[in-house]
Parts: C-alpha cells; structure tokens; sequence
C-alpha cells in the first residue's frame, strides 16, 4: 500500500484533472450550442437556393453550367480529384480527428479500386482544414497540398465564400474533375457521422439528404412554375454560386460542431472517470490512515507491555 503522502500527491493530481476537463467541458458546451443555431440560421435561405435549383432542372431548362455536367473517363485517362477535408487544430476530442482521416483514406482507396477496373488513372490531391488530420494523412503516405491551410474555429460565411472560390478556380481551371467534400455531422443521438458528398460537378440527387426533406418537397412532387429573370440558366448560375458557398459553409459549421460535441462528450467521460478514480484514492487514503494509525496503536501497546515487563 502507498504511504499516505503519495497518495495526496496523486489525489491533488486528480483533482487538478478534474477542474481543467470540467471547464473544458462547459466551454465546448457554449461553442456547440453556438455553431446549432448558426446553422439553424443558414439553413432556410440555403435549402431555398437549393430547392430552385431543383425546381428549375425539373421544368425542362438546358442546363450548361460548368459546374454542373459531369464528363465521363474514357480508357487510360486519369480522374484528377480534389478532396477537402475538415478536422481541427486541437485534440482532446474523443475519435472526432481520427474517424474523419479514416473516412478520407478509404473513399481515396476505393476511387482508385473503381477506378483501376475500369482502367482509368486515380490522381488526387488532399486539401486539409485544420492541422490534426493534415499531420496524421502525410503520416500515412497521402498526397496533401501542404500550403493549403484553414482554420475551422468560429467559422462564418466569409470563410467559406474564400474557400468556395479556391474549389471553383481549380475546377473551371481543370485543375481537378472532381471535388468531394469529407466532414462530420452530429446524428441522431449526439453521434458523430463522418460524411463524403460530391461538391463538384453539383449533384442535385443528393440534395434531399442536405436538407430537410419538407423544405425540398414541400410541394408533393408537383414543380412549381418559375418567373426566373433574365432566364432560367442565368439564375442557375447564379444559384450555384450560392449553392457552393452553402455547402461549404455548411460543413464547416457542422464540423465544428461536431468537434465541439465529442470534445464535450469526450471531457464529460474524463471528468467522471477523474471523480470516480479520486473517491478511490480518498478510501485507499483512508485505509493507509487507519493503517498507521493501527501500527502507531501497536507500537505503543508493545512499548507498554515491554516497560511492564521489566
């Protein structure tokens, strides 16, 4: 058993632990319940864009947009992918960082399977928000684009219009063919989900899963008439636009919510496994006391019965 100065040494310790991981734990509270209601706050105008974008598909407009059509691979030549990935510059969030290099390193390596039966080349490159995930993927023998570098704490629009327009220069400069987006999101239960979508060339397929289904089918499948001025194509451009920007913007505010959310998770576990381990060593100190006490009793009783003795 410890003596009982150890014991206090390690208890101080605990405690110490304790008071940081449960002032972590409040302030990644106040920072998630700040990033739900900016994306609460984005979401009708976005899902709004996205809606018309749908709408104006669906009434039969040609559609030319760049970044809109999607042109297939013929034998022997190469998919030039671009992935941005989210993740953030701290630890101490649980498998939050982890999962997200995991979800990024298997899309890459089924692409370049898929890719290889149909005898097209895979050339990819990794864009990375945040330092954890970028250290760990250069780690691990990825191509990342190391002067690209975004900090994704308090994100607002104004980031995500910056990086939107990085994603469309190296896409209308044919820099890359396709774009994903690799991200997490809070599910259901306060569970982390890492996400991949197609950014570029615009999937409206995936729109559904973006937003709500009753905000993009709130008319039971009928599409309204559109008024659209100058046209149809130019407002889609102009939607696109926005569109892009939406997505991005989306994905970083739910990233950094869902940092923020197993940060909280992860010191709320810290905490009660701290608090369970100091009522431990409070009863270990407890028994070396009454330990010594015992003994001190002992000597002192042997000590008498040796004096009488003489």
């Amino acid at each position: 058993m410890e003596n009982i100065n150890a014991i206090k040494k390690r208890i101080k310790s605990v405690n110490d632990i304790t008071q940081m991981t449960a002032a972590m734990q409040l302030v990644s509270a106040a920072k998630m319940r700040r990033s739900r209601v900016m994306l609460d706050n984005s979401i009708p105008f976005f899902a709004l864009a996205a809606k018309s974008m749908f709408d104006i598909c669906n009434s039969g407009t040609d559609v030319s947009n760049p970044y809109y059509k999607i042109i297939p691979k013929k034998k022997g030549e190469a998919w030039k992918i671009a992935y941005f990935v989210i993740s953030g510059n701290q630890g101490l969030a649980g498998s939050y960082n982890n999962n997200i290099v995991h979800a990024a390193e298997e899309h890459v390596q089924a692409k370049i399977l898929e890719n290889s039966a149909k005898n097209v080349m895979t050339e990819y490159k990794l864009y990375v928000f945040g330092s954890v995930a970028k250290d760990k993927l250069i780690r691990d023998g990825y191509i990342v684009d190391t002067e690209f570098s975004y900090n994704v704490s308090e994100p607002d629009f104004s980031d995500a219009k910056r990086v939107s327009a990085i994603v469309r220069d190296k896409f209308i400069h044919q820099e890359c063919d396709l774009v994903y987006l690799v991200y997490t999101r809070v599910g259901k239960g306060g569970v982390m989900v890492p996400e991949v979508k197609r950014l570029l060339p615009v999937d409206l397929k995936s729109v559904s899963s973006l937003f709500e289904d009753d905000i993009i089918n709130d008319n039971d499948g009928e599409t309204a008439e559109l008024a659209c001025y100058p046209d149809s194509a130019q407002v889609f451009d102009f939607l696109v636009d926005t569109y892009i920007n939406a997505i991005i913007y989306g994905a970083m505010v739910e990233s950094y919510s869902s940092e923020q959310t197993s940060r909280l998770q992860a010191m709320d576990n810290a905490t009660d496994n701290a608090r369970e381990m100091m009522r431990k060593l409070q009863l270990e100190s407890n028994r070396a006391r009454q330990a010594k006490i015992t003994n001190e009793l002992t000597e002192i009783i042997n000590g008498a019965e040796q004096a009488n003795n003489i």
